[in-house]
């Protein structure tokens, strides 16, 4: 998988925040892949292309959904905000050729999440949260601190109730739809916290 043309590729269909985003996450991703002991080149890519469909259309995005992915929950498909993601593993897979699972399970839900995410889709959803660019140096800090004061899965699972936790908020306090599986996923962080 040539990462120096999937830049490329991010740089003119991106716009440069979003590539900047894009960028950070995949770095963010191998520090958190060197962390737990998970392949950092898989870890860079997802990184990587987590976002590559986000600066495409709702009605683009929709065009791919009605062709070539039907399965998916109608909720889905209300706002650019949880569409991307399913729409940006289409892109990752056929536009780029990536086959590997786990990658494409984690750009599927870096987004709503999923119950019983697996630890690398895990890494991927933290990296997405925590990448400097995002600008809320505070809330990638207490992550860290979250992952570096406990252990292995502990730690990431009490790092993705953190930021689930700060999802659901900010999607009530903008008064925007909160996908079902998202709650599933917040609820089950919370009961493995017991």
């Amino acid at each position: 998988m040539n990462t120096d043309y999937m830049k490329q590729w991010l740089k003119e269909n991106l716009t440069p925040e979003r590539y900047v985003h894009s960028v950070g996450t995949a770095g963010c991703a191998v520090e958190l892949a060197r962390m737990y002991g998970l392949d950092e080149e898989k870890a860079y890519i997802a990184g990587l292309m987590h976002d590559c469909a986000k600066c495409k259309s709702q009605l683009e995005m929709l065009e791919i959904v009605r062709h070539k992915l039907k399965d998916m929950d109608p909720m889905e498909t209300r706002t650019e905000k949880i569409l991307h993601a399913p729409v940006s593993a289409y892109i990752a897979r056929d536009g780029f050729g990536i086959k590997d699972a786990d990658i494409l399970s984690a750009i599927r839900w870096h987004t709503i999440g999923k119950p019983d995410m697996n630890l690398f889709e895990s890494i991927i959803f933290i990296a997405d949260k925590i990448d400097p660019s995002r600008g809320n140096s505070e809330f990638r800090e207490e992550i860290i601190k979250i992952l570096k004061e406990n252990e292995g899965e502990k730690g990431v699972k009490k790092a993705l109730l953190k930021c689930f936790s700060s999802t659901i908020k900010s999607l009530v306090d903008r008064s925007l739809p909160i996908f079902s599986i998202t709650i599933e996923t917040y609820n089950d962080l919370l009961e493995s916290q017991k």
